[in-house]
């Protein structure tokens, strides 16, 4: 029989860490056929690929998307396919739209997230159709799916569903026993339909939209470990992971995550726990030496097994004014954001009042833990109707004027308008040497990308693609510090392993997800700026990556679904590629490495 694809003399990466080889791939059926030293038969094969000097690798798994509503708009999730990526993972932090109806998703998804949230309503009033978990799954499996998809449950979505939104983000409210068994039975039929795992997120930053509950924090934030230990309980006996955010504020409660992921304490075995994040932060710059080791002692003295994702690259955000997630450390900020009139929000930006109590929380938390560094002399202008401050630093300014730098960033935002002053800045992976060090570092896995998520802050849809180039670039300068086959591994057998996928590997009879790349273009476009409207978005310009000559195709269950710069005909609304992956009934078997590398 005729191959579906053929992929010609590439320099073929199976995934497992292994040494690459140059061979040549045949696809049928959307699984690889053969792999071979020989040419094969390209007679009647519709799709041959001249992978010669390319590199041949499984598609890229991303384990961080918060894709929940774009999926039901745009099932090709373009702007991660087009990068490589064929497995992404929904329903991180505590959010999915599984048991919440649709206006108390949307309360709990679009501020959190930074998505428009009468788009996020709108598709899931048009969309949703399901009633439980084993609905949304056969729903999201039915959508004409760009690349795979799994999922795991929401934490605040669970909690919400069963003591409604009110009650949830109520503080000193706790389930009753019935209720807490509730979200224990809604939880395993969750798992019993094949997902993946929960979310969590214990940090309060979050805040729900809407006008019913705006500026609560999320439900999640509100459990107490009693609750956590009966959830986590239902994922031990499944087999399946937790996915959550220990509370910056409170670094000693992140000893529960691994006391709880432990295999002690007569329990038959430990839970994967997947936390965020590992990062050279430049607010804790002593932390990124201590993380790593910390994790990995407390991992073997409790027999625990928790990793911490990491995004290996630079981590650079973008804001409008004070749309950014990290103003929500501040009350000051919260009460900022919880204004959605721009000209109730520039009269507060304005107040003397507000801006002495902006600054003493300012500085105060300074002192403690944080997400954001907080030096305005490392926050550098892009965008202002005052082309004079363009490529300045907010710290410059305040210098020149004798004033707090917090003063000087309100009285930009105030005077030229608070959304229309763009700036940028660098928190966390500025140091090439540490950020090298983490990408070695056994105790985190690849994947905070956020794809879907924060569409003007930031955009790492080909976090892979540049952690290839890193590599690639340490070679050729002669200070290797990872060998390219180990960066695949990472990229995705290793995560798939851990999360209990069954993907990650491109060897004979695997299911044929792939991409091919082109190792002489991981140039300097992969670090470019670019920006892109989105029409299911109402035309909204986003934030993206774009360098499209990388990659010379993607594949998906044997399709080769974009290549040359464009994708295949009817992709993401007529033909459909990927599917849901469902955990299987054991799943912690998959938790066991596949190659040692």
């Amino acid at each position: 029989m005729p191959f579906d694809v053929i992929i010609r003399d590439g320099l073929w990466f199976d995934g497992t860490g292994r040494p690459p080889l140059t061979r040549t791939l045949g696809i049928r059926g959307g699984v690889v056929a053969e792999v071979s030293t020989q040419p094969l038969d390209e007679t009647g094969c519709p799709e041959v690929i001249d992978a010669a000097g390319k590199w041949v690798i499984p598609g890229f798994i991303d384990v961080h998307t918060h894709y929940d509503a774009e999926v039901l708009l745009d099932p090709g999730l373009r702007e991660s396919v087009r990068h490589g990526v064929t497995t992404v993972l929904l329903g991180m932090c505590s959010l999915s739209t599984v048991y919440a109806d649709a206006e108390d998703a949307a309360d709990l998804f679009s501020r959190v997230e930074a998505v428009p949230r009468q788009y996020v309503l709108g598709a899931l009033q048009a969309h949703r159709s399901w009633t439980d978990p084993a609905g949304y799954v056969q729903a999201i499996d039915a959508l004409p799916l760009g690349p795979n998809i799994a999922s795991l449950l929401g934490h605040s979505d669970l909690r919400a569903s069963v003591l409604g939104l009110d009650r949830a983000t109520t503080r000193g409210v706790t389930p009753t026993d019935a209720e807490l068994e509730t979200m224990a039975q809604r939880l395993d039929a969750a798992l019993a339909a094949g997902m993946l795992g929960m979310s969590g997120m214990d940090a309060a930053i979050d805040k729900l939209d809407g006008d019913r509950f705006r500026s609560r924090a999320l439900p999640s934030t509100f459990a107490t470990w009693r609750e956590r230990r009966r959830l986590i309980a239902v994922l031990r006996r499944r087999g399946r992971i937790l996915q959550s955010a220990p509370n910056v504020a409170k670094v000693a409660e992140a000893l529960n995550f691994f006391l709880e992921s432990s295999g002690w304490f007569g329990r038959r075995r430990g839970v994967r726990m997947s936390l965020l994040v590992s990062a050279d932060a430049k607010s804790s710059p002593g932390a990124v030496h201590v993380l790593g080791p910390g994790v990995r002692l407390l991992n073997r003295i409790l027999d625990a097994k928790v990793r911490f994702q990491h995004l290996p690259v630079p981590f650079e955000l973008y804001s409008d004014g004070i749309d950014l997630p990290v103003f929500e450390e501040f009350g000051a900020g919260t009460a900022a954001l919880h204004l959605r009139d721009q000209l109730e929000r520039n009269t507060l930006l304005a107040d003397p009042e507000y801006r002495r109590r902006f600054r003493r929380s300012f500085d105060r938390r300074k002192l403690g833990p944080a997400l954001w560094h907080r030096d305005f002399h490392d926050a550098k202008i892009v965008e202002c109707p005052d082309a004079t401050l363009i490529g300045r630093s907010f710290g410059q300014i305040a210098d020149e004027r004798g004033i707090h730098p917090l003063d000087a960033f309100l009285d930009v935002l105030v005077d030229n308008g608070e959304r229309n002053v763009r700036w940028t800045t660098i928190v966390a992976n500025h140091r090439p040497a540490q950020l090298d060090k983490l990408a070695n570092e056994p105790s985190v896995h690849m994947g905070f990308s956020d794809a879907g998520a924060h569409l003007r802050n930031m955009a790492f849809y080909n976090y892979g693609l540049r952690l290839l180039k890193r590599v690639r670039d340490a070679e050729q300068a002669g200070r290797p510090f990872m060998t390219t086959q180990r960066a695949v591994h990472r990229l995705t057998a290793e995560v798939a392993d851990w999360f209990g996928l069954d993907a990650g590997t491109l060897r004979r009879g695997d299911r044929a997800d792939f991409v091919v790349i082109d190792p002489g273009a991981l140039d300097a476009s992969v670090n470019a700026y670019h920006e892109a409207t989105v029409p299911f978005y109402g035309g909204l310009s986003r934030m993206v990556n774009r360098n499209d000559d990388t990659v010379i195709a993607t594949g998906v269950g044997g399709r080769v679904v974009f290549a040359r710069g464009e994708f295949s005909q009817g992709y993401g609304s007529t033909v459909r590629s990927g599917r849901y992956l469902r955990a299987g009934a054991d799943s912690a078997a998959l938790g066991s490495p596949r190659a040692t590398v």
